[in-house]
């Protein structure tokens, strides 16, 4: 069975490299090739002695996820529904802006949080992602999209907010961010990649340990009450602890700052006396808050706030000197909610119950 050199970081491909009695540096001459170049043809990998091409061509290779279908928005966000076997599809999106191109990564197969306002969450939750599945879904759009004038990959950013939670699967999320980082790979500086999160609180205190980027966390109420019917890990870990893990987060963070995300749904978390206990909440914690205008999807019980409910809500947030901002509704035309497209394509209400082990 061929090994997927997408699977390894660095040091497991050194590793694995060894084995076939072969110096470290190989492994960086062929991450150079994999990934900054874009390169799965061995013969053409031409600084790598004919000798080791040859090996590695009998028994590895380099594999993403099969593109099952492509869309592209009226408004240049690109969306691809990525197949990982055994019916289950994934997707990958990028945004294109004026000063950065943003690729939105998953993690999981569905998602086992079970949010109640998100798509993915209705679909179930099926498996992790393998590092050459995540991983993969970056080489794949690189690839896909080209280089610019100047020799650069359009990829300057990537956001792990795709379906499924990237704290519950820890290792392969990690490996994965540290391809990103590095500089035989793609080389993003840590304020470029950001992991999003419900709240894993313990699985936050390893990544800060581990791998610390910029983190986004998935906040959507402003009590526990609100937040445990919205978000249930909320009763595994509560707002008290969430935020603690912020600020313990922020000790090695490469921002100084936590960013909130905060979808509005009408009548439910949106209004002005909402925002005020979040200002209170947060009170004390470095933060700027994500305001995110609700995509319905089909048999969902939720609407999204009216564009007077999100202003007034932000110019309280604003008026306590918190940085906000509503994000941009970016390829509605092509269903680019997260979840929304895969959901079209195979939808499931199954539930799987959710452990955090791995996480611990």
């Amino acid at each position: 069975m061929q090994r997927n050199l997408l699977d390894f970081d660095a040091q497991g491909l050194a590793a694995y490299l060894a084995e076939m009695g072969e110096k470290p540096f190989r492994a960086r001459q062929l991450m150079r090739w994999v990934y900054k170049e874009g390169e799965s043809d061995f013969a053409a990998m031409t600084d790598i002695a004919v000798a080791l091409r040859g090996k590695l061509a009998k028994c590895a290779g380099i594999s993403a996820p099969e593109v099952i279908r492509e869309e592209l928005s009226d408004d240049g966000t690109r969306k691809w529904l990525l197949d990982v076997g055994t019916g289950n599809a994934i997707e990958t999106v990028f945004i294109p802006e004026e000063s950065r191109g943003t690729l939105c990564v998953s993690t999981q197969a569905g998602c086992a949080l079970d949010c109640t306002f998100c798509s993915t969450g209705k679909q179930g939750f099926n498996r992790n992602l393998s590092v050459a599945e995540i991983i993969g879904q970056m080489w794949w759009a690189n690839r896909r999209l080209g280089k610019d004038i100047d020799g650069n990959w359009q990829i300057s950013n990537v956001v792990m907010m795709g379906m499924g939670e990237p704290l519950l699967n820890f290792d392969s999320t990690v490996s994965a961010l540290r391809l990103m980082l590095d500089d035989h790979a793609y080389g993003l500086s840590r304020r470029r990649v950001t992991v999003s999160t419900s709240g894993i609180v313990p699985a936050m205190d390893r990544l800060s340990d581990e791998c610390p980027v910029a983190l986004a966390v998935s906040l959507h109420a402003s009590n526990d009450k609100l937040r445990d019917e919205l978000v249930p890990i909320n009763q595994k870990y509560p707002l008290r602890q969430l935020l603690a893990a912020c600020l313990r987060y922020l000790e090695r963070a490469p921002r100084d700052f936590i960013t909130f995300e905060y979808v509005m749904l009408d009548g439910v978390n949106d209004s002005v006396q909402h925002a005020r206990e979040l200002v209170k909440l947060v009170s004390g914690v470095p933060c700027k808050f994500n305001l995110i205008p609700f995509n319905p999807f089909p048999h969902t019980g939720y609407t999204g706030s009216g564009s007077d409910s999100i202003r007034r809500f932000r110019d309280v947030l604003m008026q306590s000197d918190i940085v906000t901002t509503v994000r941009k509704t970016r390829g509605d035309d092509i269903a680019a909610a997260c979840g929304q497209l895969a959901g079209q394509v195979r939808d499931r209400t199954r539930r799987t119950l959710f452990h955090t082990a791995e996480a611990a």
